[in-house]
């Protein structure tokens, strides 16, 4: 029994043009999440008493403090700030990373494509 396919619904060059996309974009994909992975962000917080350097595999590289800001009698506030800091540096990391993705995908949502 043949299927009825619509025309312009597939189609072996239809199909394989699709397939060839979908490498394509997931080649595409794979280099773009090189190249973020390697990136490096510095980010500020505390007006700027605290920067944290992230790579794009969230990966923690430096924790810079200012020393006006370390207070032995205050290790609660240093600590806020620089849980602050990490918590923006990954949201830096993942946002940049997410929209460089969309951008090549075209926001599709496809779980366990690619």
């Amino acid at each position: 029994m043949r299927a009825n396919i619509p025309k312009g619904m597939g189609g072996g060059q239809n199909m394989q043009a699709l397939i060839r996309q979908a490498q394509k974009m997931q080649e595409d994909m794979a280099v773009k999440q090189a190249e973020l992975e390697e990136k490096e962000y510095e980010i500020k917080a505390g007006g700027g008493a605290v920067c944290v350097k992230i790579n794009g595999k969230k990966e923690i590289l430096s924790i810079d403090i200012s020393p006006e800001i370390v207070d032995p009698d205050d290790i609660e506030t240093l600590s806020d700030i620089l849980v602050a800091g990490v918590n923006e540096a990954i949201k830096k990391v993942e946002s940049t990373n997410q929209a460089e993705m969309d951008k090549i995908s075209g926001a599709l949502n496809m779980p366990g494509m690619f």
